[in-house]
């Protein structure tokens, strides 16, 4: 576990309870635990601990925490203890434990907050898995966002983090893909058959992909080929010459132009795995294979779905997973009726060979669309899984709404029917995508405002960071400049800065901010335990709020200002708490994935 505060005083707070109780089960003391206060003229910290452990002490919860207080007063760093409504036990800290969080600030660095409570557990995240059909729209911008930030937040909470891209390449859009993408072949070759005598030959009798974005592709195809992959007279062949070729190319492309648009956002996977593949290797029949093993398979009838009559409804004998004996509503179809896999079997294969590899949480992230197939996802992980393990966990994410002057933003010409990934991001930058995504639960709806983002403004969350964090620089430039000009005689490096005596860091603006340092570790472990990586923006915005709030109340009251040109030793102890400031917001910024700036521009 990193060095936090909370699970040090929770420490505290459970060897005080052994020394008043020492027949209490460890399993009593799992449940005690230690939070900030919601109001801090209540005091610091407080703990559930009378509560939690009254049923198994055989005691009133009053009684238990008064002997809590009694003990903790010998506590280092305690100045008061007090019983607080039923049972809570809250706790006053010393200004010395506060002005200690800078001092470990500076020496973990960008570390700080670095923890080891995911212990080495293997997690695979899975995200965008965008089907590949075209380039990335903002759509899929979301759950990339969600996605990353979450694999990163694991990754600092101590867990071992794969993040994968799950490639839906066998599925009847990749072969509309091909369709698309040969006709603009067609084009590239001067056919003279038009796009509708063309589209009667299309399955469906319709080209579904008409963005210009093919276009290159097709030019590509007739570069490569010549004329080999049409018919005389440059009209289409039968697909059993080209469909493959056009497929895997088309597909190819597509990856590629998902990529670098990926790479754009500051998005990249560790591991792309093909649906193609998972069918060709077999794992999916494997999977099945087991699922029947464990007597889970069935041949049998479905129920009409509700609403629909019997009349509406063809009764017929299918392949059947017992999805209901994992929480599911009804059993699921592996088959369809010309007997080949459904969506749902190949997603199951999938899953195996993720399982597999030895993952211990899988972490799906998938569009709010999605929903209705949660719980038959998590029913066949369940069958499928070995002691528990692994467990699967899906965040859905709700669409977002583009808009400028609160209208919808038109769609792209390029793109032909969406707004795309890289135009939002050529409009407002990969930071403002990145942090604006996370300003709402991933499965709340959400409108990206495009003016909103680049104002500069407190509401607008990173510039309100970013913000906070050039100011910081700001004020340690400023001092490294007095230094030079002999002003002062210090050193502003972090190591020097570490330090200084900070026992004159007591004001309540002081304190507020040093609170808020001391929150980090804390909000690593619990946001990435509870999967939620939203709350790291929320922190930052926090933290960034009580920093502007000393900045501003500097410019009444001379005494909080970082530069005091007449007293060293206040300016290095005043300096060291701006450093602890930037230090933390670089290690959120990083986790999230957004660039600190030097300086606003």
């Amino acid at each position: 576990m990193s060095d936090c505060l909370f699970a040090r005083y929770l420490t505290h707070v459970r060897d005080a309870l052994r020394t008043i109780m020492p027949d209490l089960p460890d399993a009593a003391l799992a449940r005690v635990e230690v939070t900030p206060t919601r109001d801090p003229a209540h005091g610091d910290l407080a703990t559930n601990a009378a509560l939690v452990i009254s049923k198994a002490a055989r005691r009133r919860p009053a009684e238990i925490a008064a002997g809590l207080v009694t003990a903790l007063a010998t506590v280092p760093g305690i100045a008061r203890a007090e019983v607080a409504g039923p049972g809570f036990v809250n706790m006053h800290l010393t200004p010395a434990v506060w002005q200690g969080v800078a001092r470990a600030v500076l020496a973990a660095g960008e570390g700080y907050g670095t923890s080891t409570a995911g212990n080495g557990v293997k997690v695979n995240v899975e995200y965008v898995s965008a089907n590949p059909t075209g380039p990335m729209h903002v759509g899929h911008c979301r759950g990339a966002v969600v996605g990353d930030v979450l694999a990163n937040l694991l990754a600092k909470a101590g867990y071992a983090v794969t993040k994968e891209y799950y490639i839906n390449d066998a599925g009847a859009q990749v072969i509309a893909l091909a369709w698309a993408t040969y006709w603009r072949y067609l084009q590239a070759l001067g056919t003279s058959v038009s796009e509708a005598e063309f589209a009667q030959s299309v399955p469906g009798g319709a080209i579904q992909y008409g963005g210009d974005y093919l276009v290159p592709v097709g030019r590509a195809l007739a570069e490569r080929h010549g004329d080999a992959l049409a018919a005389p007279g440059l009209r289409p062949a039968e697909p059993a010459l080209w469909l493959d070729t056009v497929k895997t190319e088309a597909v190819d492309t597509m990856m590629g132009m998902i990529r670098e648009d990926l790479a754009a956002l500051g998005v990249h996977h560790d591991v792309f795995t093909s649906e193609a593949k998972i069918l060709a290797d077999g794992e999916t029949d494997r999977a099945i294979a087991a699922l029947d093993a464990k007597g889970l398979i069935y041949e049998g009838v479905l129920e009409p779905p509700k609403g629909k009559l019997p009349d509406d409804w063809e009764a017929r004998p299918q392949t059947l997973f017992r999805s209901t004996e994992f929480g599911d509503d009804v059993d699921r179809p592996l088959r369809k009726s010309d007997g080949s896999n459904t969506y749902f079997a190949n997603d199951i294969g999938y899953h195996a060979d993720k399982i597999r590899r030895g993952a211990d949480v899988l972490v799906d992230v998938w569009g709010a669309d999605h929903g209705g197939y949660v719980t038959r996802m998590k029913a066949a992980v369940a069958a499928l899984a070995t002691d528990g393990r692994p467990v699967l966990d899906v965040l859905l994410c709700q669409i977002v709404r583009i808009v400028r002057d609160g209208q919808p933003v038109r769609m792209s010409k390029r793109a032909g029917t969406f707004v795309t990934l890289r135009d939002l991001i050529d409009e407002v930058g990969r930071d403002a995508v990145r942090f604006t995504m996370l300003t709402r639960k991933a499965d709340a709806q959400m409108e990206f405002d495009l003016d909103q983002v680049v104002a500069q403004s407190r509401d607008n969350p990173v510039f309100y960071v970013q913000y906070a964090h050039a100011r910081c620089r700001s004020v340690l430039r400023a001092a490294a400049e007095m230094v030079e000009k002999g002003v002062f005689d210090l050193s502003t490096t972090p190591a020097s800065l570490g330090d200084a005596d900070l026992s004159g860091l007591t004001s309540d603006a002081e304190l507020a901010l040093l609170r808020r340092m001391a929150q980090w570790p804390r909000m690593v472990e619990s946001a990435a335990s509870a999967h939620e990586p939203h709350r790291i923006a929320f922190y930052l915005n926090e933290l960034a709020s009580d920093f502007h709030a000393l900045w501003n109340r500097g410019r009444d009251d001379a005494t909080l200002r970082f530069l005091q040109e007449h007293d060293v030793a206040t300016t290095r102890m005043k300096l060291a708490l701006v450093e602890a400031t930037a230090t933390v917001l670089r290690s959120g910024m990083k986790v999230l994935g957004v660039q600190p700036v030097e300086e606003m521009r």
